[in-house]
């Protein structure tokens, strides 16, 4: 078949897929009334739904559940009926009150067992047959220690209660350690902060739009029609019965600055329509939404693509984040192109009373300059190739938990935070900043349990390691240890050891000492499991490497495969990814160079959000250099115009993007969302510069191969001799 013939059927399938999507805009026009109603009714399941779901505040819960110290965490709640863990420091109470003490704390409402030095050694004890070692594990001056079990999980709602409620107990004498501790804290400061980061976001567009926009009124529209998707998405989540606290804060800020793009597209189309067709408003729309179906359609994919590349983490959050994210990319698609639209057209008369010229300059110049020395940013873009991958490969990352809420800049006072308070206490008086559990078969023989255990306490870092056949035996016998200590540290067929350890979790040495506890324990008992704050954080490092490399790869090969559909193109899709990818790389390597470190899930949320959201800068750009070029215009002029005309929507939703993002990230005393908004932020100053002055760039080099490789390039060869 011949070149033109080819060129004459793609033109003619174009023609036939462009008036269906002008059909499905005349729709909406026609149905703008009833699309309003159904769209405020709605309104009303979506707030209920947004109430009705719970939070989880756990960023252990998302490890996988074949994993021993997930495994073993269910065994000591289904055997033992024990859930989550607190070490308790008291200060000043004589060994009377912290017993006294200890009983009101087992009277608390879902507190399994509560162990102190009055617990383990009654008083009928001589004082000659306690081991001297186990006295310093449980007293240090006035001070004493107090294990207290759960019988529910770490995050639940009930032993949240119960860790305020023991706070409560002697406000200044008792300090509350924990993950359960920091879980309820993180809950406090996130309820207290959230709806103000909405509010900024929102402020912070709005004036950036007000700006930008050439009406102060279409803003005002835009963010109606984003609000409501917005709602539709988080009062839908009621599906799923509970999202994480790092989903409820960003979905709303991500889902802003995100869809605010299909926003700006359609308005921009809405006014050239209008001056085509000025004397029929409802027929421009029509129009407008059927030309921008196209890039709405396809830079909503991509960002659905990037999002549903979380869902292939072993560790949950991503699959949490991602599939709640890809839906309010869905619901902010639906909502542009049919509840703007129609709110538009109703609003018609202020939108236009208000007028205004842009701020944003006329791209000419700029457009000129970037054409013509257009070597000069491919130049800069190979020479910051190489340290932008080498800073993004050896990016430093944190596990650590304090630091997750608290942040290297956080303005937390003690009152915010009694967790980290308690911790301090704990290390302050015991040296322990860690605690780890053993489950291991009740009949293990005392003399195996007691030599595994004292190995256990040789072990570096490790402060002692607790169980029943450490206390028993030599002098003391078994029956004149209590009754409720047996129970509490044997039943069924598993017993219970505790290890205390002087390192912070997520720390190499930690790590190393998780390492030689799990072989001494298996030469004893194969099915031993170690389990606790610093093992689950020592599985969650290895989870979350090896679901970096998985993500990223998903995330380039499916936006790759929505391009080439898009344009229909063998070099384009490439260009693309490569210019976004770019981006992504130097924004994630610059913490290599300052010294920042980066919490672990910043980078496999950064990467594929900035890549899914940011590439629609490169579809708008690259989709109007593609109709021009096909209009037949020279390479250097069509390249020109496609900047210039493109540059208002980009710079537009760039910095709306930055905007929502920056002002939380400089607000918010949460260090994992400070740090995720401000990457944000920076990605997409980053990839909107690059878009800008890179991908044209890219362009005047690769364009006779793209124009070769691509369907809907139907420039003439006169026009190829040209270029």
């Amino acid at each position: 078949m011949r070149r033109d013939t080819k060129e004459a059927l793609c033109q003619g399938k174009n023609a036939i897929c462009e008036a269906y999507m002008h059909t499905f805009g005349h729709a909406v026009v026609k149905l703008r009334i009833p699309i309003l109603i159904v769209s405020v009714l709605l309104l009303i399941p979506s707030i209920f739904g947004y109430m009705s779901t719970r939070i989880n505040y756990d960023m252990l819960d998302y490890l996988p559940s074949d994993m021993d110290t997930v495994t073993g965490q269910n065994i000591l709640k289904d055997d033992f009926g024990k859930g989550a863990f607190s070490l308790i420091v008291t200060e000043g109470m004589d060994d009377a009150a912290v017993g006294d003490l200890t009983d009101e704390i087992k009277g608390v409402d879902h507190v399994a067992d509560a162990l102190s030095y009055g617990a383990v050694y009654n008083p009928n004890i001589p004082d000659e047959l306690v081991p001297e070692d186990l006295i310093k594990d449980f007293k240090d001056g006035d001070a004493q220690m107090i294990a207290v079990f759960f019988d529910s999980g770490t995050s639940s709602d009930d032993t949240m209660n119960a860790v305020e409620e023991i706070r409560g107990l002697a406000d200044d004498q008792v300090y509350v350690s924990g993950m359960t501790a920091f879980v309820n804290d993180l809950k406090n400061i996130a309820e207290r902060e959230e709806a103000k980061y909405v509010i900024l976001a929102v402020a912070v567009s709005l004036v950036v739009l007000l700006l930008l926009v050439d009406s102060f009124f279409a803003p005002v529209l835009f963010l109606v029609s984003i609000g409501m998707a917005i709602l539709y998405n988080l009062g839908s989540n009621i599906l799923f019965g509970e999202i994480s606290y790092i989903t409820k804060a960003l979905a709303a800020i991500l889902q802003l600055a995100v869809t605010m793009d299909y926003s700006i597209f359609l308005w921009n189309s809405y006014m050239e329509k209008r001056e085509t067709y000025p004397d029929d408003r409802a027929y421009a729309m029509g129009e407008a939404i059927g030309d921008t179906l196209t890039a709405i359609f396809s830079s909503a994919m991509t960002a659905c693509a990037g999002f549903l590349a979380m869902c292939f983490m072993s560790y949950t959050l991503g699959t949490d984040l991602g599939i709640v994210m890809a839906k309010g990319c869905v619901l902010g698609l639906i909502a542009s192109i049919t509840v703007l639209p129609s709110l538009l057209l109703a609003f018609d008369k202020p939108l236009m009373a208000t007028h205004h010229r842009s701020l944003i300059p006329k791209a000419d110049r700029l457009a000129a300059f970037v054409t013509k020395r257009f070597g000069v940013f491919v130049a800069v873009f190979l020479l910051m190739l190489a340290p932008a991958l080498y800073g993004f490969i050896n990016k430093p990352m944190y596990y650590d938990f304090t630091n997750i809420l608290t942040g290297s800049d956080s303005s937390l006072s003690e009152e915010d935070t009694p967790f980290h308070t308690a911790d301090q206490k704990v290390k302050e008086h015991f040296d322990v900043s860690t605690t780890e559990m053993i489950l291991a078969k009740s009949d293990l023989p005392h003399a195996e349990a007691k030599e595994m255990l004292d190995r256990i306490g040789e072990v570096d870092g490790v402060v002692y390691a607790l169980g029943y056949d450490s206390l028993v035996g030599g002098q003391l016998p078994d029956q004149m240890v209590p009754g409720d200590l047996k129970d509490a540290l044997k039943n069924g067929g598993y017993q219970l050891m505790l290890v205390n350890s002087e390192y912070q979790p997520s720390t190499d040495e930690v790590n190393a000492q998780i390492d030689a506890i799990n072989d001494i324990i298996k030469e004893y008992d194969p099915d031993a499991m170690l389990i606790g704050e610093a093992p689950a954080t020592k599985d969650l490092i290895e989870v979350t490497n090896h679901d970096f490399l998985v993500v990223d790869a998903v995330a380039i090969v499916a936006i790759l495969g929505i391009l080439f559909v898009v344009f229909r193109s063998a070099t384009l899709p490439f260009l693309l990814v490569l210019v976004i990818e770019f981006a992504v790389m130097l924004n994630l390597g610059i913490p290599f160079f300052t010294g920042t470190e980066m919490n672990f899930i910043a980078p496999v949320t950064i990467s594929t959000i900035q890549l899914g959201s940011t590439v629609n800068y490169a579809i708008l750009l690259t989709t109007r250099y593609r109709k021009e070029r096909a209009g037949g215009r020279a390479k250097v002029d069509a390249i020109e115009t496609a900047l210039a005309r493109s540059f208002p929507a980009v710079v537009t939703s760039g910095l709306t993007f930055f905007g929502a993002t920056i002002a939380v990230a400089i607000y918010s005393n949460i260090g994992m969302i400070s740090q995720l908004t401000g990457l944000m932020a920076r990605g997409a100053f980053i990839s909107t510069l690059s878009v800008l002055v890179i991908l044209p760039a890219a362009f005047m080099i690769c364009d006779k191969a793209i124009v070769k490789t691509s369907k809907g390039f139907s420039a003439s060869p006169r026009k190829l001799k040209e270029a």
